[in-house]
């Protein structure tokens, strides 16, 4: 029987030092569903998402792509598995290079891997006009936007590559009501239309109740294998 298209953290065990931060813990994120990770503050959320993210090299264990492997991180990843993960992070001033307008902060990964300026400005137009930003803020710097503004941009940051699996980190958690609410909407309305992956981490137990198919406790994760 042929395995659905799927993310997944398998055996993963992190280390900061002496301290264990995730301890064989395995996760699936299948195509086109949203799982919901809960856990307390401090209890390794963000590491899995890093490691998820192929940001970070787990200890033990590995990461997969609908059954392939993922050795390295970063920029060791070639660039057609790399692109097909992106993540949202809690905070987007952290996440953002503050000298960059939001245009090229949204462009900033395209260049990376040489796309073309037309092709670029054509994707920056389509993503800023899906997550609502316009045409005054795009030419503006991080400090010059709202926090609900830059996290659309960020938003657009992480779909500019069209990936099949997107990870949320608290990524509403800074966020007023309403932007909340729209920024939830693009995620939900991106994953409809790309059958994508997406996993949700928020302490907002009513959030993650409506928005996730399932529910995963990163300590159920690491005990019984979700």
């Amino acid at each position: 029987m042929t395995s659905s298209p799927h993310l997944l953290a398998d055996d993963v065990t992190v280390g900061y030092g002496r301290q264990v931060v995730l301890d064989g813990v395995t996760l699936r994120v299948d195509r086109g569903e949203t799982v919901g990770l809960r856990g307390p503050s401090g209890c390794g959320k963000s590491t899995l998402v890093r490691v998820l993210a192929l940001l970070h090299r787990p200890d033990h264990g590995r990461v997969s792509i609908d059954g392939t492997p993922v050795d390295g991180v970063r920029y060791a990843v070639p660039v057609g598995l790399r692109t097909r993960v992106a993540v949202l992070f809690q905070s987007p001033r952290a996440a953002a290079d503050p000298r960059l307008s939001l245009d090229d902060l949204i462009a900033e990964p395209l260049r990376a891997v040489r796309t073309p300026e037309p092709t670029i400005r054509e994707r920056v137009a389509e993503l800023t006009d899906l997550v609502g930003l316009t045409p005054d803020l795009r030419a503006r710097r991080p400090h010059a936007v709202s926090d609900g503004q830059l996290q659309r941009a960020c938003l657009a940051r992480a779909l500019v590559h069209r990936p099949d699996y997107l990870l949320c980190d608290e990524a509403t958690a800074m966020l007023d009501a309403s932007t909340q609410a729209h920024v939830a909407a693009v995620i939900r309305d991106y994953q409809r239309t790309q059958h994508a992956g997406v996993l949700v981490i928020t302490h907002d137990e009513i959030l993650l109740n409506r928005w996730a198919d399932r529910v995963v406790g990163l300590a159920d994760a690491a005990r019984t294998h979700t």
